[in-house]
């Protein structure tokens, strides 16, 4: 390994660990932060000598590679090559009014859930908190924008957010600094396959985060036939961690359901799932999502008027409740199909 590749990350958070004077420290955040700069020779306000004694003792980036895979749809896959050589996935969501990244917050999943071409990596290594939050920095840069342009966040990429809380947490706040993005954290939205302690430990952390329950399933029985870790979290204690991070927090949660052919799309677990949720008195919304085939996935995909039948029974419960077709299916970047390939031409290649 070379001595730059050695060099440490600078983490322009806070702001006072950053080397120089007072002022130096603000001008080298906002341009990492603010305009998105990815090397030091771009800080141009900078002393020349101090962009070089930055240049030979840090680095900015995380990552060695970043390959990017445009969908015909508009969304591109971001697949990132860390510096130990792991890589991870996210993924850039422009919608007319918004514009929203897929970040991960692992490398692959622990949890293994057989509907998810992640789960089917196994688990590599949680994500350092730099890690998580340069991928936003990233596709920024790739897409032209300034990293400030991007004002939504879903933590719905690769691995269970859970499980490396503190990361995630750490990454979060960055995100929402009004020194460092200054996003509002009603715009970033924590995914999670149901770890009862770490909901209650992320209510208490009081991010101010939207909370995402990928649910799945009303019953253990067909749940832990989906999800292996389920036999460690019945729904029912899922479900009450749930009601009280929404007794503590007063915020909606949305709960997000893959829909799987015979398995769990009956109309008799659509009433379950109301009775979940109705029961505890949660302020809700259920998110449907069609299963995204992958190459040796074990199941099939609820058909669309199925879908639908599953929807209208929700709604005649009176849960809230949206058909969330994916975007990104052409190059794997859709819900479920996050999984280290190549799809589809480069558009971006470079080495940083």
């Amino acid at each position: 390994m070379s001595p730059r590749e050695k060099r440490p990350i600078l983490e322009p958070w806070p702001i006072e660990a950053l080397p120089g004077e007072g002022f130096r420290k603000r001008q080298i955040a906002h341009w990492i932060y603010k305009r998105g700069a990815r090397e030091f020779d771009e800080m141009t306000d900078l002393p020349r000598a101090l962009r070089r004694e930055l240049e030979e003792a840090w680095r900015v980036s995380e990552f060695d590679l970043v390959q990017a895979f445009p969908s015909a749809d508009g969304s591109v896959k971001y697949l990132f090559t860390l510096k130990d050589g792991k890589q991870t996935e996210a993924v850039y969501l422009p919608y007319k009014d918004r514009k929203t990244v897929c970040l991960s917050s692992q490398v692959g999943c622990p949890v293994g859930c057989t509907f998810c071409a992640t789960g089917a990596l196994g688990f590599g290594r949680n994500l350092t908190p730099w890690e998580i939050l340069d991928q936003l920095l990233a596709i920024a840069h790739h897409q032209g924008l300034a990293p400030t342009e991007i004002r939504n966040v879903v933590l719905m990429g690769m691995g269970e957010p859970l499980l490396n809380l503190e990361a995630v947490s750490t990454a979060v706040r960055r995100m929402i600094d009004k020194n460092a993005l200054g996003m509002s954290p009603r715009r970033i939205t924590l995914s999670t396959v149901g770890i009862p302690k770490g909901i209650r430990r992320l209510a208490e952390e009081d991010l101010g985060v939207k909370l995402a329950l990928s649910l799945h399933a009303p019953d253990d029985e067909t749940r832990r036939k989906i999800i292996p870790t389920a036999k460690a979290y019945p729904v029912e204690a899922i479900m009450d961690a749930v009601a009280d991070y929404f007794k503590k927090t007063k915020r909606r949660v949305t709960f997000e359901y893959v829909m799987l052919k015979g398995i769990n799309d009956a109309p008799w677990q659509a009433r379950e799932v109301a009775r979940l949720i109705k029961g505890r008195r949660i302020v809700a919304h259920v998110n449907l999502i069609p299963f995204n085939p992958w190459e040796g996935a074990p199941v099939e995909g609820t058909p669309r008027e199925g879908i639908r039948r599953f929807a209208r029974v929700l709604e005649e419960e009176g849960i809230p409740t949206t058909v969330r077709w994916s975007r990104g299916v052409d190059v794997g970047a859709a819900c479920g199909q996050l999984a280290l390939k190549e799809v589809g031409p480069l558009a971006f290649h470079p080495r940083r």
